[in-house]
């Protein structure tokens, strides 16, 4: 693909796939879309038309046009002549290996076939494939018209070549791809999402803070570092001149105690009704719509700023 594909085809088009059809359109690619739902044309199309401002202000590339998005309810129709697949099914691995069965009885011997899947590993999902070598993860973070991450990695069976082909497909595209070594549930941002989400959920349980000071913790503490550098390298500059090896010596005894204090993800659903009045309260004197687009808008000027940074990763 020499890094780029001509024809890029969606299965499946709820919120992600979407997302992925808008990235694509903005791309300047021709977009063939396929979802049995009922009204799913009609719904992508509109989440299109929301999600098209956003890509406006990070940028069109030459080409792009929302008039070449291309839908179908048929799988085979939409992937002939795809030279590379994201699929954005249900997250159930009998859906997943009835969507690959129907892909490859059409699409190109070649064309890479990339999963949104949250969670299922490819090893799973290509288990009796046809070309199972050509099998990819492929994982963005939402809003995925927006967020550049894109977690790539390959199952037991995928060719080296094509996790490459991926990773370097999604890099000319304007994502950030980083490649998954090992496959591990749930890859690799959504296991650190859990971790914080387990103790996050376990001291509101504790009676340690509210939800809405627990937000604010983030949102006003670490998460404004974490959205410039990542966990380590916040850890190396924390450390002085000493760096990661001294912050690590000097608090690691402290953090093996705390650690030792974290709480464990509930056993049941009962946590659920508290936090969801947490949240509700939280919200009650906003617009959440409006706080979303707030939040895009941000995402976008955040995004610009760090292009034009030459030492952030």
């Amino acid at each position: 693909m020499n890094g780029r594909a001509v024809n890029v085809a969606i299965v499946g088009t709820g919120v992600i796939g979407a997302g992925w059809a808008t990235h694509f359109l903005a791309q300047g690619f021709a977009v063939t879309a396929t979802d049995p739902a009922d009204g799913a044309e009609a719904r992508l199309r509109e989440w299109i038309d929301g999600n098209w401002p956003a890509v406006e202000r990070l940028g069109l590339a030459d080409g792009a046009s929302r008039q070449n998005l291309t839908f179908t309810a048929d799988v085979g129709a939409a992937v002939r002549h795809a030279d590379f697949i994201q699929e954005s099914g249900p997250e159930r691995l009998d859906i997943k290996h009835a969507l690959i069965a129907n892909i490859e009885a059409a699409a190109k011997a070649d064309a890479i076939i990339a999963s949104s899947s949250s969670g299922l590993s490819v090893s799973e999902m290509q288990a009796g494939a046809r070309h199972p070598e050509r099998i990819v993860l492929g994982h963005p973070f939402n809003p995925s018209h927006i967020i550049p991450l894109v977690e790539v990695g390959g199952g037991r069976l995928t060719a080296p070549d094509n996790v490459a082909k991926a990773m370097a497909f999604y890099a000319a595209t304007g994502k950030k791809p980083i490649r998954i070594d090992k496959e591990v549930k749930g890859h690799i941002a959504n296991r650190l999402q859990v971790a914080l989400w387990q103790e996050a959920i376990s001291l509101v349980q504790r009676g340690v803070a509210s939800v809405e000071a627990i937000d604010a913790a983030i949102a006003y503490g670490p998460g404004l570092r974490w959205a410039l550098l990542g966990p380590f390298l916040n850890l190396h500059a924390s450390g002085g001149s000493g760096g990661v090896t001294h912050l690590l010596q000097h608090l690691g005894p402290a953090q093996r105690e705390w650690a030792k204090d974290l709480g464990t993800y509930p056993a049941s659903d009962d946590y659920i009704e508290t936090i969801a009045k947490g949240v509700d309260a939280e919200l009650a004197p906003y617009d959440f719509p409006e706080m979303l687009r707030q939040r895009d808008e941000l995402l976008i000027q955040l995004l610009d700023a760090k292009r034009n940074l030459s030492q952030i990763p």
